[in-house]
């Protein structure tokens, strides 16, 4: 095969891009993605009805049927997971040279898709996304905010937002600086009726707030002393699998809450709840951006990562 040949995948994929529009891709790839026609249409900014029109011409186009669908599910036919196969890194590679591009604009343009969990959404916020809008205001940011992790790759996303020892090892991570660190929180209501834990097994005769992981598993509760860890599975009357929730409840006396320090601080400075074991709750490290290296970055992305680490640098300063 000389330089001028393509392969026969090649051909195959064009040939089928050719038969569909962009916005067909687009839309197959969306509801793959997202697993439902609703969340796909909120993505693609269209209604449920004008998405299955428009999946329904693919299919039509293509002679084969992508997606067994009824009233609850959507699931991908063997013919749609070959397709999602041949065709998704395709449409990658030309949005990829499409917004090369763009890139000699001055101004990056487009949209950020960035995954993160919600605690991590809820970091990056306000020091981050709006400084960063505020200074490219012709770029768009799309946070979609899941606990568990997910393959941004795979799921069509720019960059994810997790804790540094979360991070997948094949991906890039960028710190956003500052440190992370746990607190042990009730009202004084709970503490003046139940007495306050001095040290962590204590916490064994408490009612506590159980926190409830992506995968079902409830979290043991970390703490480290002068090298000393401690790990205990508390019990309680609840548990909840969302940081807001954790905190109302322990708000109303319900238990003692194991939160983020940034998702309780307020209510600890304003008196609302006590903290405890404060001494067993050190730094470790914190979030970070992160994403896959072999890939070429847009000119919003490269801006979006220069100013984390500007104001990570403004941080640790």
């Amino acid at each position: 095969m000389n330089k001028w040949d393509k392969p026969a995948w090649h051909d195959e994929k064009i040939g089928i891009m050719d038969q569909a529009s962009l916005k067909e891709l687009e839309a197959a790839i969306a509801i793959a993605r997202r697993g439902t026609f609703r969340a796909a249409s909120i993505d693609l900014g269209i209604s449920t009805t004008a998405l299955s029109h428009t999946i329904g011409r693919l299919e039509a186009g293509l002679g084969v049927r992508l997606f067994n669908r009824t009233t609850r599910s959507v699931s991908l036919t063997d013919a749609g997971r070959l397709f999602m196969q041949q065709v998704a890194p395709s449409l990658q590679d030309l949005h990829a040279a499409l917004e090369a591009v763009r890139e000699q604009r001055e101004t990056p343009s487009g949209t950020i898709r960035i995954n993160a969990a919600p605690f991590a959404a809820r970091a990056i916020l306000t020091p981050l996304v709006f400084e960063f809008l505020r200074r490219y205001p012709e770029m768009n940011v799309d946070i979609v905010t899941e606990g568990k992790m997910v393959d941004i790759v795979r799921d069509g996303f720019d960059l994810g937002v997790r804790v540094a020892g979360l991070v997948p090892s094949d991906m890039i991570a960028v710190s956003l600086g500052r440190p992370q660190r746990h607190a042990v929180v009730a009202s004084p209501e709970y503490f003046e009726k139940h007495g306050m834990p001095v040290v962590p097994p204590d916490l064994l005769g408490h009612r506590c707030i159980r926190v409830r992981l992506p995968d079902g598993s409830l979290f043991r509760w970390r703490f480290e002393k002068d090298g000393e860890q401690v790990q205990i599975e508390v019990r309680g009357q609840i548990s909840l699998d969302e940081t807001s929730l954790t905190r109302t409840a322990v708000l109303e006396g319900a238990g003692v809450g194991y939160l983020f320090e940034q998702d309780i601080l307020p209510e600890i400075e304003a008196g609302r709840v006590i903290r405890v074991l404060e001494d067993w709750t050190p730094p470790y490290p914190g979030l970070c951006l992160y994403y896959p290296g072999r890939r070429n970055l847009s000119a919003g992305v490269r801006a979006f990562l220069e100013l984390a680490r500007e104001l990570a640098r403004r941080d640790v300063a």
